[in-house]
């Protein structure tokens, strides 16, 4: 059996899902291709998976001709629905949805995209994240729907001791842009700055896909809060050093933070709990699978950046709760999201399609 995932580059949460996911089939006997639309800096993360990087019809319908493969999984591109089907491909094509940033932006795809995916999709493929499943119920009532977790890598990616620094951080992983809301992370930064002089901002992510005008806001924000000094950016920090980097961010006292409107899943916040990095976070709705307020992580409402400041002192200096969120999100995200789980669905779910 040899299945392809397309996805537009590799880049955050689905050069993440389709590494693990590849790398988990593969182990089961399911030869796994990738295809990107673009190339990005995340492809350096990727080993042992063909990858092919191509957009035009010609060299798409070449791949599809060449290696026949039993089915295609096609993440938000609803375009490249009709390319695959014009090339001639007959198997099962299944349109997935991960995340679509904002609820506006979500349906705006959704709209643009729903001719092509009643027409040519076999059937949907989403995670347990409830502002997704509604809408492509409501979108395509008529489809076939598959709705199972993302997985986590677990084998490679974990908790390391380090020795303890000797300042505090707070961290941020995301693109500089309206739905990851950068804009709370930074005023939270700085409220809490005011009494804990040796606190640093760590935010990662890659500085290429930083909309211009965003940066340049971003850039006048912490000037303007004059917290300049400490906020330290990190920008395409290999897959593999993410386990150090959460690890150590939760040895220091610290916490990830995740400010987003809307997430599909939240890589972030789930491999940050598999290192014991505690979490603060916004109600982005996928994180609702995984954090339980005051048990495996905790929430703050929207915009509200004192009620953030008072939680995120608790998290940092109630040594019984700390610990306790710590533990148990480790020990939550370790039993709920194994590959041997995404894998067992997965295959059931082509089987269903009839792919053999």
């Amino acid at each position: 059996m040899k299945i392809l995932f397309t996805f537009y580059n590799p880049s955050g949460g689905m050069d993440t899902l389709n590494r693990i996911r590849c790398e988990a089939l593969q182990k089961i006997g399911v030869e796994c291709h990738m295809l990107y639309k673009y190339d990005g800096n995340g492809r350096r993360n990727i080993r042992h998976i063909k990858t092919h990087i191509c957009s035009t019809n010609k060299d798409i319908e070449d791949l599809l001709q060449r290696e026949n493969y039993d089915a295609v999984i096609v993440c938000t591109d609803f375009d490249l629905l009709q390319k695959i089907r014009a090339s001639g491909y007959k198997n099962p094509l299944i349109y997935e949805v991960q995340g679509l940033g904002t609820m506006e932006t979500a349906v705006e795809i959704l709209k643009q995209a729903e001719a092509n995916v009643n027409k040519y999709a076999s059937a949907l493929l989403y995670p347990r994240t409830s502002h997704i499943m509604t809408l492509l119920e409501t979108f395509f009532p008529d489809k076939k729907h598959y709705s199972f977790d993302d997985p986590l890598n677990m084998d490679d990616f974990g908790y390391t001791s380090y020795p303890q620094k000797k300042y505090s951080v707070i961290a941020w992983v995301g693109r500089i842009e309206t739905n990851k809301n950068w804009r709370d992370f930074i005023e939270l930064g700085y409220q809490l700055s005011q009494s804990i002089p040796n606190l640093y901002l760590w935010m990662f992510g890659d500085m290429d896909l930083n909309a211009p005008s965003e940066q340049k806001k971003f850039e006048e924000k912490i000037a303007e809060l004059g917290i300049e000094d400490r906020v330290i950016r990190y920008s395409n920090v290999p897959h593999e050093q993410m386990a150090d980097y959460f690890s150590m961010i939760g040895d220091s006292g610290g916490f990830l933070c995740s400010t987003s409107i809307l997430e599909g899943f939240g890589y972030a916040v789930a491999e940050a709990m598999l290192c014991r990095c505690p979490v603060l976070t916004t109600d982005s709705d996928g994180v609702r699978n995984f954090i339980f307020h005051n048990e495996t992580g905790l929430f703050f409402p929207h915009g509200d950046i004192d009620q953030a400041v008072v939680l995120a002192k608790q998290l940092m200096y109630n040594a019984e709760l700390r610990d306790h969120i710590r533990t148990n999100g480790e020990r939550y995200v370790k039993v709920r999201f194994t590959v041997r789980k995404y894998t067992k669905k997965f295959m059931a779910m082509l089987g269903e399609l009839g792919v053999k």
